[in-house]
């Protein structure tokens, strides 16, 4: 049985399209001819192993870095153009704020840069949605713990009034009332019409909060469609074990 192969959203004009994108680094090829696209409104997931290639897509996405070839494209615009993440929210993997800024002039900086105000009632509401102490933003950021400054982070990429979030493992340190909040919070965002570009190494949050996946595997696509489908595909009940089978499958239409 073959891994089935990807297909682009259909759903109206994508909000970001990848066409045959390729990155090596040296000799290593990490992104094989990438051709993806996502719709407005959808709730994305990106699922694969360590150095499967997520986060230099994401990278590649934000023009972090230089394609070898291929394009991308933001609601139309090419990824180089600043103006093309005029909309986006980004969290990334290795979320590290400046360390000589307190919580509060962290956010109040994210903020003043999206054309914002800090908004004390706004800024405590979603402290709490997070579970963070309100304290906590009156001490500087190089005593918080892992949690406390991923939840400073997903609080200052949703309270930014953008409506495409790219949340590179969100859940990463996170306790389990702390990931009930994001959830809670990203269900929010879905009834706004925001779009969602979601990775993360636990597929049961995959599951949970993406309407589509795509398992990036040795630098292509191996699969992508509704989390449940892979079960299907594969005749297991298991999500983990549905991404084994197909990880280990020869990838359709790649050589």
């Amino acid at each position: 049985m073959t891994a089935t192969a990807p297909t682009n959203a259909t759903r109206g004009a994508a909000v970001v399209r990848f066409a045959q994108v390729t990155k090596s680094y040296g000799a290593a090829a990490v992104l094989r001819g990438v051709d993806l696209a996502i719709s407005p409104g959808e709730f994305f997931g990106l699922a694969g192993l360590n150095g499967a290639g997520k986060t230099t897509l994401i990278k590649c996405m934000l023009d972090f870095c230089a394609l070898d070839a291929g394009t991308i494209e933001i609601l139309g615009v090419p990824h180089s153009e600043p103006r093309a993440r005029a909309r986006l929210a980004f969290l990334p993997e290795r979320f590290l704020p400046p360390y000589y800024l307190t919580g509060r002039d962290f956010l109040g900086f994210m903020l003043s840069l999206q054309g914002r105000t800090f908004d004390a009632p706004a800024v405590e509401r979603m402290l709490a949605a997070l579970d963070l102490d309100p304290a906590a933003l009156t001490r500087p950021v190089r005593v918080y713990s892992k949690g406390m400054t991923q939840k400073l982070g997903l609080a200052a990429c949703f309270l930014s009034g953008r409506d495409f979030f790219v949340l590179d493992e969100p859940m990463s340190g996170l306790d389990p009332k702390a990931r009930a909040g994001v959830k809670a919070l990203l269900a929010e965002l879905r009834g706004r019409g925001a779009t969602l570009f979601f990775t993360s190494h636990a597929l049961a949050d995959v599951e949970e909060i993406c309407d589509r996946m795509v398992i990036l595997h040795q630098g292509v696509p191996y699969f992508a469609g509704a989390p449940r489908s892979l079960c299907d595909h594969y005749g297991e009940s298991s999500l983990e074990r549905a991404f084994l089978r197909c990880i280990s499958a020869p990838a359709h239409g790649h050589g």
